[in-house]
């Protein structure tokens, strides 16, 4: 089977996954690299050039806020869950349960 196949099959199943795993982690302000960091201890491995446009998008989306701070003489712009983004949240989770629930069944 051909490599790139199989990576670009793979990327797409974690697309979805990849908007709830960022919302579920953004309770508490973070910038790109602490987020990039907090997700791959947690098992999502990710790349700049994969986050920070779905941060962007999430945002214009209004799923997210940003805010930008200066610490260590640099600037970051941080980012946290917006009111919209904690209300899609739960249902989003229920879904991903229903999609779980129903993969389980077909692949066993």
């Amino acid at each position: 089977m051909d490599n790139t196949l199989y990576e670009n099959t793979i990327l797409e199943l974690r697309r979805g996954v990849i908007v709830l795993g960022v919302l579920s982690q953004l309770d508490e302000e973070q910038y790109g690299y602490s987020l990039l960091k907090l997700l791959s201890d947690k098992g999502l491995e990710l790349d700049q050039g994969t986050l920070y446009p779905l941060l962007r998008r999430l945002e214009g989306q209004g799923l997210l806020a940003s805010v930008w701070k200066i610490e260590e003489s640099r600037p970051r712009r941080y980012y946290v869950i917006s009111p919209d983004g904690r209300e899609l949240l739960p249902r989003l989770k229920e879904e991903w349960a229903r999609i779980v629930s129903m993969m389980e069944k077909m692949l066993a």
